[in-house]
């Protein structure tokens, strides 16, 4: 069989486009840094690295939702900061409103302050995130959570909200929080009770916040403490209005003691001053719960009052606002505490988040990176056996049975 040499030229010129070929590919991976390209460099490889890359995709989708929830929980612990100073400052003005030596446009004045005060907490309450979405709505429903409806025949603040709070998962965190339960689920009275004057009282009178001593014997119920003139001595007699009004046999008729504790159903308090025949004290046993703006509210009423019995009530709603505002200002301390929690908790979801990423580039890189060292050295091996094979080619291609007759 004879070969033509133009077959021989045909497949000459064939192998060196194959190397040709392979050089400029070779040089496409080092100029990439990448050994697989496109799926059909290494199927396997390829195949891997596309799942790697939606992992990696998704952590880093993970890090920019907790990165939001962070900034969003940074600004509302600083808003919760705001409010804690907001409620410590409404505290000072009620002990100085506490002075007895006040005038009455002295009281106007810091009446004046706390509705000032009042304000600036609404506003807190309300404050959005650099988003513009309410830090503290609870689940959402409303752009603004606290509407102020106080007017004469309004009923305060109310929370449009939606109450409750997005629990923490394993990647993510709320981004706002139950700002109801912050503000608006403060205990009355002393948590327990609330000790109150009728309006209708004339003496001097008033009492403190009181405390449970017996739990067991403690019911819950609703009394009254009615105060007689008998014989030139003031007695009292404790009247259960749950159970119909019924006196107690233990507590009828009793002699009446300025500063001395009064102790029934697992409660005690002590009654100060001098009451009236006729005067009362209403017990309210599981009062529902009240809110800060409404506490504030009240305080400033009290300062405001003018009526019979007028220092006697003023002393005593002063005293329950002051352990309510105590109460609030637990409350919006252990908010900022579990926000603090929070936030912990996004440090080390960040660093977990920027673990996993980590690793899914590193899984990728294995996959498809080439060695460089190795792919140079390739390069070059390749390189010159082109140029060697180019060279003899050129050499081989000038040999002619006509040259050598010549």
């Amino acid at each position: 069989m004879r070969i033509a040499t133009a077959n021989n030229y045909d497949s000459t010129i064939k192998v060196l486009a194959d190397r040709q070929a392979q050089l400029a590919q070779q040089q496409e991976r080092l100029a990439t840094g990448k050994r697989v390209l496109r799926a059909s460099d290494d199927p396997v490889s390829a195949t891997l690295s596309e799942a790697a890359r939606n992992r990696l995709a998704r952590a880093e989708a993970d890090q920019r939702a907790l990165e939001a929830s962070r900034t969003s929980l940074q600004q509302a612990e600083s808003g919760l900061a705001e409010s804690g100073e907001l409620i410590q400052r409404v505290r000072d003005l009620l002990v100085t409103a506490g002075n007895a030596a006040f005038t009455d446009s002295e009281r106007e004045d810091v009446a004046r302050q706390l509705e000032g005060l009042r304000e600036q907490m609404i506003a807190v309450a309300n404050r959005t995130d650099s988003a513009g979405r309410t830090l503290f709505g609870g689940l959402g429903g409303a752009a603004t959570p606290f509407v102020d409806l106080y007017t004469p025949s309004g009923n305060g603040v109310t929370f449009n909200g939606q109450r409750g709070q997005a629990a923490a998962g394993n990647t993510a965190l709320p981004q706002a929080l139950d700002g109801e339960s912050i503000w608006m689920q403060v205990p009355q009275g002393n948590g327990r009770f609330v000790v109150t004057l009728p309006n209708s009282n004339t003496g001097a009178a008033s009492t403190s916040m009181g405390e449970v001593i017996d739990p067991a014997s403690y019911t819950g119920g609703d009394y009254r403490i009615s105060f007689n003139q008998v014989a030139g001595q003031m007695q009292y007699t404790v009247i259960d209005v749950t159970n119909g009004n019924t006196p107690l046999a233990s507590h009828t008729g009793v002699p009446y003691e300025p500063g001395k504790a009064v102790q029934f159903g697992g409660m005690s308090f002590t009654i100060n001053g001098q009451p009236a025949s006729g005067d009362a004290i209403d017990i309210e046993g599981s009062p529902a719960r009240s809110d800060i703006f409404s506490i504030v509210q009240n305080a400033v009423e009290a300062l405001r009052y003018d009526g019979a019995n007028e220092s006697a009530h003023r002393n005593q709603e002063l005293a329950r606002a002051m352990t309510e505002v105590d109460a609030s200002h637990d409350r919006v301390l252990l908010a900022r505490g579990r926000v603090g929690e929070l936030l912990n908790r996004a440090d080390s979801l960040g660093s977990l988040l920027e673990g996993r990423a980590f690793d899914h580039k590193a899984e990728d890189s294995r996959l498809t990176d080439i060695d460089l060292v190795k792919g140079i050295s390739d390069f070059q091996t390749q390189q010159q056996g082109l140029e060697a094979a180019i060279k003899s080619y050129a050499q081989v291609q000038k040999l002619s049975l006509f040259s050598m007759i010549g």
